[in-house]
């Protein structure tokens, strides 16, 4: 049996969100959206997402921002959610187990159920939605 580590390490972060959005960049149905969007802009959002996770997981305190503003025009729904959850929660199960680990699966979940809400509070009710 092998044993995985759980999510410790600026190392473990980075290896996180490179697999994940290797996965991304490439998906039938996430690729072409995130590809339009960041374009050539790849190392800046991969260093993002490092110092988010890294935040949000490992309690590094490198992030600031607000990240669901740059999510709330773009052309998502649920599916779209679902099909990211599935490449996160595939990934952090390929490569980690542990305490942390379930944190990553419980943020993701959260995240996603909040990006989706906010987005079709503003497609329905724009007029209800503070930034």
């Amino acid at each position: 049996m092998i044993i995985k580590p759980d999510i410790t390490t600026p190392e473990h972060i980075r290896q996180m969100v490179d697999t994940f959005y290797d996965k991304v960049r490439v998906d039938p149905l996430l690729g072409g959206i995130f590809n339009g969007v960041i374009g050539d802009r790849w190392p800046a959002h991969l260093a993002k997402m490092y110092r988010f996770w890294g935040t949000v997981l490992i309690h590094e305190g490198s992030y600031t921002g607000a990240p669901f503003r740059p999510h709330a025009t773009m052309p998502l729904e649920q599916k779209h959610f679902d099909r990211w959850l599935s490449l996160f929660h595939g990934t952090v199960d390929e490569l980690f187990a542990g305490p942390v680990a379930d944190l990553a699966h419980m943020n993701a979940v959260r995240m996603a159920e909040m990006f989706i809400s906010r987005i079709n509070l503003i497609r329905d009710e724009p007029e209800k939605f503070i930034q």
